[in-house]
């Protein structure tokens, strides 16, 4: 079947998979709203609950949770189907949604976000797994234009549904409303969404399974507080960095000898895999430098408030499934390859853009850039996964998404540390100490610190050519019934 002979009637909702796909698209919403809703509460929860300076837990712990557990679910996918994977994973969120907004103290919601994120990590991978199984390659340039719909509509809905929930009803209600969509989503798979598993006996991989989870773990979280609550060349940054690798190289060795190993040795050697990957990772920088900064540079260099920083912001992930949207149509005719590196080529020229940005600069001078940044970010992230996908066969397929996914998450822990080592060591450049949050700084300080973030942004981004570059331009796609 050609691309010219899918139409959105044969793939989209009211076809005979729609039901599937919109079960998708509502699992997947949960994950993305979440992802945007709750930074517009955090005052009114800290104001209930108190616990100013555990709140970062809120983010941290739930990005630790997911992160972690992706790769587990992706080979436990693979051993017994998405379906059972995808119902534990929506169960653990809208657990954890409801026991988050029945939090007494800061402690326990951090720990109920936990739960929380440990859904997450099966929601989102399961997610994109599914549509690789039951949509072909051509299928899927279509497909991903519902799948970027979401991200679009919850990059919109989310802030503005926290504003009105927090304003006139209670923070408490935006985890309440995960809980009808996440159900919903639940019945129509369960009603809908029909997998054939070969059943037989499997070695579960525990040995495996728990290294890497510690090493992951451990890195995290040196990565995401080293520099914040601990300095990096401390006994604590040392300690966790140190057990985190020597668990990862333990993993490795288990790896080699496991009869059917958490993270086979053979998706880090195969072409595609490592450019897709590679991609994640970058993007997954790139993605928390621009979250992190660009409202700060808005409110604090620029002078605007909250709201018109959030709005700098927005252009980025109005422009990101813009671009996933119709990225399909790219890989379809001019090849993977080339459309990853029509990404990088965007993501380099808004990158470039922000660099002359200064505080006489509008704030559409700082949208902008973001904008052309999302684009590229779209034209390499979706076609990255799909080509990873699209190479392997069902048995794999968990396996290849949950690691792109966690390359990803990686990303944005290391751009947590790299970015904010180089905003602070030009802040303590410039005061002779460091500052307790950016957001104190005097414009005349922030502004050069910010510029040197942007200045790095741009330099990583030219390493998405150097992995576009890698990607091979066609892909063959395997045999879904192999």
């Amino acid at each position: 079947m050609t691309s010219t002979e899918i139409t959105r009637a044969s793939v989209g909702l009211r076809s005979e998979r729609g039901p599937v796909l919109l079960a998708v698209m509502l699992s997947i919403g949960l994950v993305a709203i979440d992802a945007t809703i709750l930074a517009t509460a955090v005052p009114a929860i800290v104001g209930d609950l108190g616990g100013f300076t555990q709140f970062p837990w809120l983010f941290s712990a739930y990005l630790l949770a997911q992160a972690v557990s992706v790769p587990m679910y992706g080979k436990v996918a693979d051993l017994i189907g998405r379906k059972p994977v995808m119902l534990v994973g929506i169960a653990l969120f809208l657990s954890g949604s409801l026991m988050c907004g029945l939090a007494w103290s800061m402690t326990s919601l951090i720990v109920f976000r936990v739960v929380q994120g440990l859904g997450a990590g099966a929601v989102q991978p399961m997610g994109m797994t599914i549509v690789g199984d039951i949509y072909s390659l051509a299928e899927r340039a279509k497909v991903q234009g519902y799948i970027a719909s979401v991200w679009a509509i919850s990059s919109v809905v989310g802030p503005t549904l926290g504003g009105v929930f927090v304003d006139y009803f209670s923070w408490r209600w935006i985890f309440f409303v995960n809980l009808p969509i996440g159900a919903l989503a639940a019945l129509v798979l369960v009603r809908r969404f029909h997998e054939d598993v070969e059943r037989r006996s499997h070695r579960i991989d525990y040995l495996g399974a728990g290294l890497l989870a510690t090493g992951g773990t451990l890195l995290l979280l040196g990565l995401l507080e080293g520099g914040q609550r601990w300095a990096w060349d401390s006994g604590t940054s040392v300690l966790l960095f140190t057990l985190g690798l020597v668990s990862l190289v333990l993993f490795a060795l288990v790896e080699r000898r496991a009869a059917e190993p958490v993270l086979p040795l053979w998706v880090m050697g195969n072409r595609t895999l490592i450019a897709a990957n590679l991609a994640a990772l970058v993007v997954g920088v790139l993605t928390l430098g621009l979250t992190s900064y660009v409202p700060v540079f808005a409110q604090g260099v620029l002078g605007h408030g909250a709201i018109v920083g959030g709005l700098a912001l927005a252009a980025m992930t109005i422009g990101w499934p813009i671009a996933a949207s119709i990225s399909g149509r790219f890989y379809l005719t001019i090849g993977f390859r080339l459309t990853l590196l029509m990404g990088g080529a965007f993501a380099v020229a808004g990158a470039a853009l922000l660099l002359p940005v200064d505080a006489s600069s509008s704030v559409w001078a700082l949208a902008g850039p973001c904008f052309v940044m999302g684009l590229g970010f779209g034209f390499v992230a979706s076609p990255a996964v799909i080509a990873a996908q699209s190479t392997v066969s069902w048995q794999h397929r968990g396996v290849v998404t949950g690691t792109n996914m966690f390359a990803r998450s990686l990303g944005s822990a290391l751009g947590v540390a790299a970015f904010g080592a180089i905003a602070n060591g030009v802040v303590r450049e410039q005061l002779g100490h460091s500052a307790a949050g950016l957001e104190h700084v005097a414009s005349g300080v922030l502004e050069p610190a910010l510029h040197d973030v942007f200045l790095a942004s741009a330099g990583l981004a030219v390493s998405l050519l150097l992995i576009g570059a890698l990607m091979p331009n066609r892909i063959v796609e395997h045999d879904p019934s192999a």
